[in-house]
């Protein structure tokens, strides 16, 4: 399915690249992950990104995985292929090889090394001009790339692009930054592009009341966020943050840098949806405490659930 990036609303999942026990890439989970992706209603799915260890996967790896995700759910919803690398030819290369497997676009974040406006913007028209009329969502996670983008750059690459139909904003403290980016947007740009917001869903509902077109992360329950955006829209926002509240506690533990995506990885196990909840090294390797401190918020979830009348999402009593 391939839909405008442009036009694009709603919940976004970055998928898990799950792995068996000999670190090979778990296709059955992978199909899983799919079928649940679908059932839980998203706008769109997002691979090989941070989440889903795209750096630790090699050129072939990468490709059998977008043909999988691809095929999965390509008459559902739309994919997007994080092609962020270090060399331009392997980023065209991945870019092309995704589109003609039918992805919707792809996502590029900034290279890192990238240290002032200047060297960022060179980068994008390089980027633009390897990709062609590929459409692009720019990834913007100092955090993680280490570099910054300033509100006048990202503006003058939307200005320049147009291919560059999607924005991902990951900045941190960035909520003055996110309105002021899209105040630019609706009342200076000629043409629309979406935003959408991450850092794990910690800050979604002040986002999402900032102004952002939709969610975009890898948060172990996405069925909660696609409720969550749709009472927000339908202007029930009492409710839609009330349910956040109670998954507030696990969407925060989750954001611990360096054990977070083992910490996804096992929910997603516990859940069914995945098999093993192994990370390929080096990443994290739980410990008993950590799975401890899983099953106590877990479980506090559940008594929340329970006592609230809402919906027990499947794997977590």
């Amino acid at each position: 399915m391939t839909k405008e990036f442009k036009d694009m609303k709603g919940v976004i999942a970055i998928a898990t690249t799950p792995f068996n026990n000999e670190n090979l890439i778990d296709f059955e989970s992978v199909d899983r992950l799919s079928n649940y992706y679908i059932e839980s209603k998203v706008s769109g799915v997002t691979i090989l990104g941070v989440m889903g260890e795209a750096h630790k996967l090699n050129i072939e790896e990468q490709k059998t995985l977008i043909k999988r995700y691809v095929n999965n759910l390509i008459n559902s919803v739309p994919v997007i292929v994080g092609v962020s690398n270090a060399g331009l030819d392997n980023l065209e290369l991945l870019s092309k090889f995704s589109m003609d497997s039918g992805a919707s676009g792809v996502m590029v974040s900034g290279n890192n090394g990238l240290k002032n406006d200047d060297q960022i913007k060179s980068y994008f028209n390089q980027v633009v001009d390897r990709t062609q009329d590929i459409p692009i969502c720019l990834q913007d996670y100092p955090p993680t790339t280490n570099v910054y983008f300033s509100e006048s750059v990202i503006n003058t690459i939307m200005e320049n692009h147009p291919s560059i139909q999607m924005f991902k904003h990951e900045d941190c403290p960035g909520h003055n930054k996110l309105s002021r980016l899209l105040r630019h947007r609706d009342n200076h740009l000629n043409r629309k592009y979406s935003v959408f917001v991450g850092n794990g869903g910690l800050y979604v509902p002040q986002e999402l009341e900032r102004g952002a077109d939709g969610i975009m992360t890898g948060f172990a329950f996405t069925e909660m966020l696609v409720n969550l955006y749709n009472l927000f829209f339908n202007n029930d926002k009492q409710n839609a943050e009330d349910l956040f509240d109670i998954y507030l506690p696990l969407i925060r533990h989750e954001q611990q840098f360096g054990i977070g995506l083992g910490l996804r990885k096992f929910v997603l196990q516990k859940r069914g949806i995945i098999k093993s909840s192994n990370v390929r090294s080096p990443g994290p390797v739980l410990t008993e405490d950590d799975i401890e401190e899983m099953y106590h918020l877990l479980n506090r979830l559940n008594s929340k659930l329970i006592e609230k009348g809402l919906p027990i999402p499947e794997g977590i009593n």
